[in-house]
């Protein structure tokens, strides 16, 4: 029998591994991977956007679920905390836009190398292709059945299986299956921060970004806004801000939905007819398809003519006001009818998990079991793009180490 099995060697996985190890106690990860941190490799485009470098009250206007069980965990471990933590252990960091902090390479290995290490030398141990099956509560504490029957007995298990989304890395929702079978609640896994699916064909714009725009998502009681970039896919909208209203808006009713992107946020629709007025005296002699390229983007510009119901080819001294008003309310309300979010295989990371009521918010330990800690994405608590995200991971499996190592000191 060992003293702690982690199952999961993620970010919250290796950092609770770590403190529980330099404690005392004897501390071994198991990962169903062939190595450590696979999801992590992915991250910010490979990059591994490790948190966001502020303070812990902005922090919380970024997260979605789980504000105030987090307060404890995120005060206790913010930020400045993990820059320090990660410099002091030999990674160089740097901060980006947004205030977003990458390590300086640009390479996700080395934050994965960075946490590995760490782990390794407080005296864990890590074991890869060790694929859990099911996890049993006994007497004396756990035991691990894994694929091809092995078994290990614990006294104290921490789950950081991670949650569903690129199922690839191994985030195949079965820590949510383990804690069920030990007593917890699941709020049921959505997607969180994909992009989402809308009813119209937007294929003639595919790939067209939009910088400094607005766009809310408005339904049946709800409206949820967001300002920076969007991107169209073949079938839907991605990009920062869609994101971003994706998580806000997941486990709301979609159903009528729409999507309404106002395309001039900076103008007020008085100085937008304005400027639509300008650029029409300049183009006077021209056809509508060739007299907006000031105002939008040329890829844009016979999409929105089709989309007011306006004939491009008609001469712009010759567009009536009726006319002039559409393409006014076009651009300040482009619209959309939402069809759905992509699937949550695709979320950068899932919302839903188990339910905080049943954990401690200063150690992570189980409510219901003694000696089960539950950290990282599998908790039902979720933030916005930015960093915010693997903070959280860090941040709850740095608070399960410490509770653990400080049973053995």
């Amino acid at each position: 029998m060992i003293d702690v099995a982690v199952v999961g060697a993620g970010a919250s996985g290796l950092i609770a591994a770590g403190g529980a190890a330099r404690g005392g106690a004897k501390v071994t990860i198991f990962d169903g991977n062939e190595k450590a941190g696979k999801k992590l490799y992915i991250t910010g485009k490979g990059r591994c956007n490790v948190t966001n470098d502020c303070e812990p009250r902005e922090f919380f206007s970024n997260v979605v679920n789980g504000k105030k069980f987090l307060q404890s965990c995120i005060f206790r471990f913010p930020p400045a905390y993990t820059k320090e933590f990660l410099t002091d252990l030999g990674l160089r960091l740097k901060t980006e836009r947004g205030n977003r902090v990458f390590p300086s390479s640009d390479k996700s290995s080395d934050v994965i190398k960075t946490l590995v290490n760490y782990a390794e030398k407080c005296g864990a141990e890590l074991r890869l292709n060790r694929k859990v099956a099911r996890i049993e509560k006994i007497f004396e504490g756990f035991l691990l059945i894994f694929e091809g029957g092995e078994r290990v007995e614990a006294k104290r298990l921490v789950l950081a299986c991670g949650g569903k989304s690129y199922s690839s890395t191994g985030s195949r929702g079965d820590g949510y299956k383990f804690a069920a079978s030990l007593g917890h609640t699941v709020v049921e896994p959505v997607p969180a921060l994909v992009p989402i699916k809308l009813k119209q064909s937007v294929k003639a714009i595919e790939g067209l970004s939009l910088k400094n725009v607005s766009a809310s998502v408005r339904g049946d009681g709800f409206s949820e806004n967001a300002f920076g970039e969007l991107l169209f896919t073949s079938d839907g909208a991605s990009g920062p801000i869609i994101l971003s209203l994706s998580s806000l808006i997941n486990r709301k009713k979609l159903e009528g939905s729409k999507l309404v992107i106002d395309l001039k946020p900076a103008l007020s629709e008085e100085k937008l007819d304005i400027r639509i007025l300008s650029d029409f005296e300049k183009y006077a002699n021209k056809q509508l398809k060739n007299a907006l390229f000031d105002l939008l983007p040329r890829s844009l510009v016979p999409y929105i003519i089709s989309y007011c119901g306006l004939d491009g080819d008609k001469s712009v001294n010759t567009v009536t006001r009726a006319e002039r008003t559409r393409l006014k309310t076009a651009l300040k309300s482009f619209s959309f009818d939402i069809r759905g979010l992509y699937d949550v295989e695709f979320g950068i990371v899932t919302s839903g998990g188990v339910s905080l009521k049943e954990i401690d918010p200063s150690t992570m330990e189980s409510k219901l079991v003694k000696d089960l800690y539950i950290v990282g994405e599998m908790l039902d608590a979720d933030a916005l793009t930015g960093g915010f995200n693997i903070q959280i991971a860090l941040s709850t499996g740095f608070a399960a180490g410490e509770a653990i190592g400080g049973r053995y000191v």
